[in-house]
C-alpha cells in the first residue's frame, strides 16, 4: 500500500509535467483564425482574364485555398495553398502550376491585414491580403525583379461559391 502511495503521486506529476510541456509547444490556435475573413470565394475581372481565388475556413490549425487564371475559357495558371501555423507564424505554402513549393511566412496577422515574406524567393518575395471591406480584398505581390521593385495588385470582389 505505502508503494502505491508513492507510485500514483508520482506518476500523477510526470503526466502533468508531459502536458505542460505538450501545451507550452502548441502553436496559438488563435493564429490562424486572424485571417478567417480570408474565408469565401473572390474573383477579379479583367475583359477576358479571370483571377479566382477559393479559401476554405481555418479547421485543424489549417487553411486551404485554390486559385486560377483563365483568359479566353482557357487556363492559364492555378496554384493551390496551405496555410498553416509553423514556429509561431503563419506558413503560406504556395504550390504554383509548374513551378516549385515556396513558403512565405507572416509574423503578426491582424484582423484586416496580412504579409507573407520569403526574402530569398526570386519573385516574389511578399504576398500580401488586405480586407477592404466585407466584399473586398486586395491581394497583391511584390518584390525585386531585375534590380527594379515590383507590385501587383489583384482587387478582388466576393462572389457566390458555386457547388455541385
Amino acid at each position: 500500500m505505502r508503494l502505491f502511495t508513492l507510485i500514483v503521486p508520482a506518476l500523477l506529476l510526470a503526466l502533468t509535467i508531459r502536458q505542460t510541456a505538450t501545451l507550452s509547444h502548441r502553436e496559438d490556435p488563435a493564429l490562424i483564425d486572424r485571417v478567417g475573413w480570408l474565408t469565401g470565394c473572390w474573383a477579379r475581372d479583367q475583359g477576358s482574364t479571370i483571377i479566382e481565388e477559393h479559401w476554405m475556413p481555418p479547421r485543424g490549425g489549417v487553411m486551404l485555398a485554390m486559385g486560377r487564371t483563365t483568359r479566353n475559357g482557357m487556363l492559364v495558371e492555378y496554384e493551390f495553398i496551405v496555410l498553416r501555423e509553423r514556429d509561431g507564424h503563419l506558413a503560406y505554402e504556395a504550390h504554383p502550376s509548374g513551378q516549385a513549393v515556396t513558403t512565405f511566412r507572416a509574423a503578426a496577422p491582424t484582423d484586416t491585414m496580412v504579409i507573407y515574406s520569403d526574402p530569398t524567393h526570386d519573385f516574389p518575395q511578399q504576398v500580401g491580403y488586405r480586407r477592404m471591406g466585407p466584399d473586398s480584398l486586395l491581394a497583391w505581390i511584390e518584390g525585386t525583379m531585375d534590380g527594379r521593385v515590383r507590385r501587383v495588385d489583384f482587387n478582388y470582389r466576393r462572389i457566390p461559391c458555386m457547388g455541385s
